[in-house]
């Protein structure tokens, strides 16, 4: 049973904490990008220190109050907020965003997390490196929360996911013991991977402080295309054609609905689209190469054989570093468009690569038979994560299909998990999909994920109701 945030267990933290430690939840704390869930006002706290987050926590533990960590904000299925429930503490890490080390011969780093993950690519650059978590939230997403998440991108492809990236750990368990695992090393077999587990929790087993991640040479030259294709199928033979060709050069491998072009005319004229004629299905395909290669006449190349194949009608090559702006500036403004049109569902998704073209076709046709809504499909084809997010039909609102949203996800869901994929691709669980967990996941996962949240936070005070109910 927990207890809530109230004055007099504010009272005992403060004196527990330097001055300016505590302080009232500001508007930016009690929403989600989604605006589906309102948190609750209350106290925040701003630790400047891993010794800071260990006081606070034991603190909680000992007086049975709720935990919710707070890294950007941008979380997308509402993990950053505690809607309902005895007030929780809203534990924010923005303080603690130094850069403790850069060792480029090793290609290591290491940050707080708080550190905003735009800055610790400013860092890398700085350092001749690359640090190739990219997201659309980059500027005011932070790496704890990055982390967190076990957060994807447009670089999986070639990059990996948050935990393919991330060699160490330090971190606050739920008792309020600080866990001393931020090392620099590529090998470490001496037991269980806490640094694995910590990542993509979303703050139910501990809360990250900081983080050892790789980084990797940055290539001497990249390179985009706008290629347009006939259909799903035939983005998939591009990228088994790209990756024979360019093997371990392709970084991003996008693929781009008509609709999503739509959406960017109807909400975001400013961004400039390339095609006059905007094509059915779009693939952007980004590479980076070693020097004495030139990444233009290799897209080139790729092109001519995949018109050559019968798997590109038209395309367009980036010529300069501002085009190849421009073409991603088209890919990155898509979910701005979605939200500014209005989503009735969205879903962030995930397949094998060879069930994706049955998926879209077969989700499209079944969907058609529940309503009339537009259907918006992007994403990482590369890994075979899709946003599939369905919107009212033109001159139609988003209310008129309340009664039909349950219905259009749990069918996508269904036909995700028949054919061998994931209802959460790279937004994790939080508080939108633990019903979605519970019903799809695995029992025998389920049951180890209860007896580890058990083991660890036995008075339920990380995070209350995400992941696990």
């Amino acid at each position: 049973m927990l207890n809530p945030a109230d004055s007099g267990f504010l009272s005992r933290l403060a004196a527990e904490l330097p001055d300016g430690r505590l302080t009232s939840a500001e508007a930016r704390h009690l929403t989600e990008p989604r605006g589906r869930y309102p948190g609750q006002p209350g106290p925040v706290a701003l630790p400047r220190s891993t010794e800071e987050v260990a006081t606070i926590i034991r603190a909680c533990a000992a007086a049975r109050v709720g935990v919710v960590p707070w890294g950007g904000g941008t979380g997308l299925v509402a993990g950053q907020v505690m809607p309902e429930g005895p007030l929780p503490l809203l534990l924010s890490l923005e303080k603690m965003n130094r850069l403790r080390g850069v060792f480029p011969s090793e290609n290591t780093m290491l940050v707080e997390a708080g550190m905003i993950l735009a800055d610790i690519h400013a860092a890398a650059l700085a350092a001749d490196r690359l640090f190739p978590l990219s997201l659309a939230s980059e500027g005011s997403a932070r790496i704890g929360g990055n982390l967190s998440t076990n957060a994807g991108g447009t670089a999986v492809l070639r990059y990996g996911n948050a935990r393919d990236l991330c060699l160490g750990l330090e971190a606050v368990l739920p008792d309020g013991s600080i866990f001393h695992g931020l090392k620099r090393l590529r090998k470490d077999n001496t037991g269980y991977d806490l640094r694995g587990l910590l990542i993509g929790a979303e703050g139910t087993l501990g809360v990250i402080t900081a983080a050892s991640l790789k980084l990797t040479p940055r290539p001497a030259a990249n390179g985009t295309a706008l290629l347009a294709v006939a259909s799903p199928a035939a983005a998939l033979e591009l990228l088994g054609l790209a990756q024979s060709r360019l093997a371990g050069l392709v970084s991003g491998f996008e693929l781009i609905h008509r609709s999503g072009l739509d959406f960017l005319a109807e909400t975001m004229p400013q961004v400039r689209q390339p095609f006059a004629d905007p094509p059915e299905w779009l693939v952007l395909i980004d590479i980076g190469l070693p020097q004495a290669l030139d990444p233009a006449e290799a897209l080139e190349a790729l092109l001519l054989a995949g018109h050559e194949a019968g798997l590109v009608s038209d395309g367009l090559v980036a010529q300069s570093e501002a085009q190849r702006t421009e073409f991603w500036t088209i890919r990155e403004s898509i979910p701005e468009a979605n939200r500014l049109v209005g989503a009735v569902a969205s879903h962030d998704i995930s397949l094998p690569l060879s069930e994706v073209p049955r998926f879209i076709a077969g989700a499209g046709a079944a969907l058609a038979g529940i309503a009339d809504w537009r259907i918006n499909c992007f994403g990482h084809l590369g890994d075979g994560n899709l946003h599939y997010n369905l919107y009212p039909a033109r001159g139609r609102k988003r209310g008129d299909y309340d009664a039909l949203r349950a219905a259009g996800t749990r069918l996508v869901h269904d036909m995700v998990d028949a054919m061998g994929g994931s209802v959460s691709a790279e937004h994790g669980i939080g508080r939108l999909k633990v019903a979605e967990l519970e019903r799809y996941g695995d029992p025998a996962k389920l049951a180890a994920m209860r007896a580890i949240k058990a083991a660890l936070d036995p008075h339920g005070i990380m995070n209350p109701g995400a992941v696990l109910r």
